[in-house]
């Protein structure tokens, strides 16, 4: 079973102010999944605001620090990908400038390991699986601090 994951970087404020209710960010991206036309242009531009460009060299360069001599880990035309313990747990990471995709298979190893990189350095990342409506932040709002 595929995995898909979306990872968006969501506005701080929107972050906080809907700690608690994810399943309302959820259902903005999953209605904009499916939708078209009007609704479909509607849903970009909520999503659109509600979320921040990703500083894709920012990602590429964690990503390569972090992981690079990693065993099982690979880059190829700004693709990344994660192969463990002979293909048990299987993951690709692409990096965009409104999103992240991450595509997974086997044990949740290999994603585990690009979630725990991406957590790092931004602390807004939220994940979503469509398919199989799965939802979360890649790092919990209560371990964040606000002033």
């Amino acid at each position: 079973m595929v995995r898909h994951y979306q990872l968006y970087l969501i506005e701080d404020e929107f972050a906080a102010h809907y700690f608690g209710r994810e399943r309302m960010f959820f259902q903005l991206f999953q209605e904009h999944d499916k939708a078209e036309g009007e609704l479909k242009f509607i849903t970009n531009k909520q999503i659109t605001y509600i979320t921040k460009s990703i500083e894709v060299l920012k990602i590429h360069n964690l990503i390569q620090k972090q992981l690079g001599k990693k065993k099982g880990f690979r880059a190829e035309h700004g693709t990344y990908s994660i192969e463990l313990s002979g293909k048990l747990s299987t993951a690709k990471l692409k990096v965009y400038q409104d999103l992240i995709t991450i595509e997974a298979s086997g044990s949740y190893e290999a994603e585990t390991i690009f979630f725990e990189v991406l957590r790092k350095c931004e602390s807004s990342f939220m994940a979503l699986d469509l398919d199989h409506q799965r939802f979360g932040w890649l790092k919990p709002i209560k371990e964040r601090k606000y002033v």
